[in-house]
């Protein structure tokens, strides 16, 4: 029974772009280590910009500092 947690920041992920990610890694498991998808969980769970940090920065000071 797999389960695969995907963070990204919230910044406009479409409901169409999680779709796509959960079919995309649920058909991955299968192909590769025969998973069933009926027992594959895939959990999407989208993080704050300031939650998220980079390089000891909080991501919109890391963008700034990068010229982002």
């Amino acid at each position: 029974m797999p389960y695969v947690n995907i963070k990204v920041t919230d910044e406009g992920v479409t409901r169409a772009q999680k779709a796509e990610l959960i079919a995309g890694v649920t058909d991955l498991l299968t192909r590769v280590l025969h998973k069933d998808p009926a027992t594959t969980f895939v959990v999407i769970d989208e993080v704050a910009l300031e939650d998220w940090g980079i390089g000891g920065l909080p991501v919109p000071e890391y963008r700034r500092s990068a010229g982002r």
